[in-house]
């Protein structure tokens, strides 16, 4: 198994490369221009609008590209096919659950969006600091 992941992001390609037990082959249509692989846990999270988790699945796509994330509004409605209203309102949803930390970097500027996709910053964003089934173990 590999260590957690610290610093920036690696790329699904670059992964792919240091696995030996995978294998992809081919690409067409569908596939030539990549996927994006979203955590079950944005995938079934009851307080996410299926609108926030595709916002968060297209944030994960702008990230994985480039290690950093910063599209417009406009961009990401266009991207997602909704309207820029929306495209607030899903990234406050995710936001205030704590899977994506919002900087505005100045007036005409898009935000910065930071996606910590680590166990240990969910759960401080949540107020816990331990997983509740390790807390339980614990106690035993």
């Amino acid at each position: 198994m590999e260590a957690p992941r610290t610093g920036k992001l690696t790329s699904i390609k670059e992964l792919l490369k240091r696995r030996e037990d995978i294998v992809i082959r081919g690409a067409d249509a569908l596939t030539v221009r990549g996927y994006t692989q979203v955590p079950n846990t944005i995938l079934t999270h009851p307080k996410l609008s299926p609108g926030a988790k595709i916002t968060y699945a297209m944030l994960l796509r702008y990230a994985w590209q480039e290690d950093q994330c910063f599209p417009g509004q406009e961009r990401l409605a266009k991207d997602i096919g909704a309207g820029e209203r929306s495209i607030r309102t899903y990234l406050k949803e995710l936001e205030t659950e704590g899977f994506v930390e919002i900087h505005q970097r100045g007036l005409g500027r898009s935000n910065l969006y930071v996606l910590d996709i680590t166990v240990a910053k969910l759960l401080v964003n949540r107020g816990r600091t331990r997983p509740a089934k390790f807390a339980a173990q614990e106690r035993q």
